[in-house]
């Protein structure tokens, strides 16, 4: 049990604020999920839209995305706001994303 109580104690999960296209996200990250351990085991990072409530996004139509990846990525790209912004940009170039876009922007009767 104290070894439990240890990893919930040594846990660092840092959470950040992006702006995206005028969504407004939480970005929580923790480097070493669970800190399994120093040497293994995966990050994780966790989204959800603050506002406007239940704005979608490419990665994700609930606005929550709970995401695993291995330990470095993040890092390599600049640190939490700089992946998630990279992986909103590259998913928004997906025409299914485009066609979405264009569909949310037009008045509709039905």
């Amino acid at each position: 049990m104290e070894q439990s109580s240890d990893r919930a104690e040594s846990r660092h999960i840092s959470t950040e604020t992006l702006v995206w296209e005028g969504v407004t996200l939480s970005i929580a990250y923790e480097p070493s999920w669970l800190a399994m351990s120093e040497d293994y085991g995966p990050a994780h990072l966790e989204m959800h839209v603050v506002a406007p409530e239940g704005a979608p996004l490419p990665i994700t139509e609930t606005g929550y995305r709970s995401h695993f990846l291995a330990r470095g990525i993040v890092e390599e790209h600049g640190g939490p706001v700089a992946y998630v912004r990279v992986w909103l940009d590259e998913a928004a170039r997906a025409p299914g994303w485009k066609h979405a876009q264009v569909r949310r922007a037009q008045l509709s009767l039905f």
